[in-house]
């Protein structure tokens, strides 16, 4: 295991008093092309283009963050000036690393190798003076490499002013841009660049990768805590070592190695088997215990997004084993052969119904006020869905001219459905029975604020362009319960909606009060006395 790590920077160290820590994704950053994992296709690319002496004056190294690039980047500045170790090499895409163009540049002090944050630099002027510089021979290297990292922050003026020199630059000059954004950059410049997109390094290879250090380090660690890791890393090596890092000064303050629960633990993840378990009770219908897991776990810390997260991805599983896809090494055992029952168990249009309203439980649950309750909604509906029919099967019965009801005979006899209460026929009148049933202070908020948008009794959807308060809502739903005995669907939409009851009220009496001035004896009154002031008049109340 520790061969795997050749080429890494000092895998061991010896510890000396008052040397500061260094993080496991700086102890261990890639210091030859051979360490770095992942990235075949692009080290290939390089191997090519330097053996046959076509080197690209400018490189554009873009992927997720974590993978490499400003690394890779390092390693191709070593690359093009490395000498050898007896001084008379050329590039090579294995730099020996004890030459002094190497060691300079591995420790960040070579004169011609600069660096710059592209996010903290990101003017023009910052871009003229690297302009200006390039003009000058290397000092002491055989190109003058310039690294701009996160180089989508700069401006228009930087890249407008980059653009002549990117496209002829001095023979002795070679630019390296690295972005986790290449959407950002302008396409002028991408054109100039040859493009390299790193790939997430897949979870196998970051689990091996994380096993070797964990060697190196002296720290024992499971294959199962190593494979969570490399999951909540998701493609980041650099992510990934900070996780390890974590997990191992937490196993260090138990006295012990790093080990799946602890990392579960560490990582607020929901137990895998008990995701299992939750699955197993939604496919067999049994809502309540389904819904005494879920809160088991979030008693446990888990966050209910997180569960749902987790039976989405055990969903994707069975649908991956179902179609025979290779099974990922990373999982348990047991785990893999869970998806395998269950695959040879459900059919493809139930485990994408299944997906469907695991995902839509998902995204509300993102969104929702009471995270837990809205999980336990969505559950439930899981648990509902399972009793209907296939809509598939559904389909072709009715096709055929078959009944989609079941065959049993239906009972003797059949109890009428209760009467439904009588619901007002208007939100005026709703608003008026509770304002004769006590509820003052609710129908008056309700008058004055509410904006209709459909009245369809036991359901109001009310227009969010003028939002009622949530306790508003809430009160006016147990009010209404209280009063028609059923439950009520209260909602908010974004359009315009009905005026208000207030509103339409003063209209009317505007209307009325326009109507009396225009008459023929009040209109002779006011020519009479023009001081005159219409106070009252007789109102007609329009009854809803």
């Amino acid at each position: 295991m520790t061969d795997s790590l050749l080429g890494l920077d000092e895998p061991v160290q010896p510890k000396r008093g008052g040397e500061a820590y260094r993080v496991l994704a700086r102890k261990y950053r890639p210091q030859t092309f051979e360490a770095l994992i992942g990235q075949d296709a692009m080290v290939r690319t390089l191997e090519n283009a330097i053996r046959r002496d076509r080197i690209a004056h400018a490189f554009l190294l873009t992927g997720v963050r974590g993978v490499g690039k400003t690394s890779t980047a390092r390693l191709i500045a070593k690359a093009l000036n490395c000498v050898g170790r007896d001084g008379t090499g050329g590039p090579t895409i294995d730099p020996c690393g004890v030459c002094e163009p190497c060691r300079a540049i591995a420790e960040g002090r070579h004169i011609d190798v600069i660096e710059m944050d592209a996010a903290s630099h990101t003017g023009i002027d910052d871009i003229r003076e690297i302009i200006e510089a390039s003009r000058y021979a290397a000092v002491s290297a055989r190109y003058k490499v310039y690294i701009i990292d996160e180089v989508h922050m700069l401006s228009k003026a930087a890249f407008n002013g980059l653009l002549k020199t990117l496209e002829e630059p001095p023979g002795h000059v070679k630019f390296l841009f690295a972005t986790t954004e290449v959407n950002k950059v302008p396409v002028t410049v991408l054109s100039r660049c040859q493009r390299f997109d790193l790939r997430r390094i897949p979870a196998d290879k970051l689990a091996e990768h994380f096993a070797a250090v964990s060697h190196q380090e002296g720290v024992a660690a499971e294959a199962e805590a190593l494979a969570l890791i490399a999951r909540a890393a998701e493609g980041s090596a650099r992510d990934g070592l900070s996780i390890l890092d974590q997990a191992i000064a937490h196993a260090d303050l138990q006295g012990g190695g790093v080990t799946a629960e602890a990392v579960r633990e560490m990582l607020g993840l929901s137990d895998r088997s008990a995701v299992r378990d939750l699955l197993a009770l939604l496919l067999a219908g049994d809502a309540p215990g389904a819904l005494v897991a879920l809160r088991r776990q979030y008693d446990f810390g888990v966050d209910p997004q997180g569960v749902l997260r987790a039976l989405l991805e055990a969903v994707h599983g069975v649908t991956l084993a179902k179609v025979g896809s290779a099974e990922d090494p990373a999982q348990p055992a047991e785990e893999r052969e869970a998806y395998r029952d269950w695959a040879g168990k459900l059919s493809f249009p139930m485990l994408h119904r299944l997906w469907q309203l695991l995902l839509k439980g998902h995204d509300e649950v993102a969104k929702a006020a009471l995270p837990i309750e809205t999980a336990e909604m969505a559950l439930l509906r899981i648990v509902h869905a399972r009793s209907l029919p296939d809509p598939g099967e559904l389909a072709r019965v009715l096709s055929e001219g078959g009944s989609a009801q079941p065959s049993a005979p239906p009972p003797a006899t059949t109890p009428a459905p209760p009467e439904k209460p009588a619901l007002p026929a208007t939100f005026a009148a709703l608003v008026e029975e509770m304002e004769e049933k006590g509820h003052h202070l609710l129908a008056v908020r309700l008058a004055h604020g509410a904006r209709v948008v459909s009245y369809d009794p036991p359901e109001i959807v009310f227009s969010g362009t003028r939002p009622i308060a949530a306790d508003t809502l809430a009160e006016t739903t147990t009010a209404l319960r209280g009063m028609t005995g059923i439950a009520w669907k209260l909602s908010m939409l974004d359009a315009p909606g009905e005026a208000t009851l207030k509103e339409a009220a003063d209209a009317a009496a505007e209307a009325q009060r326009q109507a009396v001035l225009a008459s023929p004896l009040v209109k002779a009154a006011f020519e009479a006395f023009p001081d005159a002031e219409l106070i009252d008049w007789p109102k007609k109340r329009n009854h809803a």
